[in-house]
């Protein structure tokens, strides 16, 4: 993952690429930042529970 650092209309902003050609970047402030910061266990949750499943061999 490539994380950058820019600013909208004088504000931070953090852009996450998967790659440099990615295509629709996600890109977010401080305020969601702060959210997700404050939602990051039930983000882990929503990610484990959601995650294909590895078939077993």
């Amino acid at each position: 993952m490539i994380v950058e650092r820019t600013e909208f209309k004088g504000q931070p902003v953090l852009v996450l690429k998967r790659n440099e050609n990615d295509k629709y970047p996600f890109s977010f402030g401080l305020s969601k930042a702060r959210l997700v910061i404050e939602a990051i266990e039930d983000i882990r949750k929503f990610v484990a529970e959601n995650e294909p499943k590895e078939e077993k061999k």
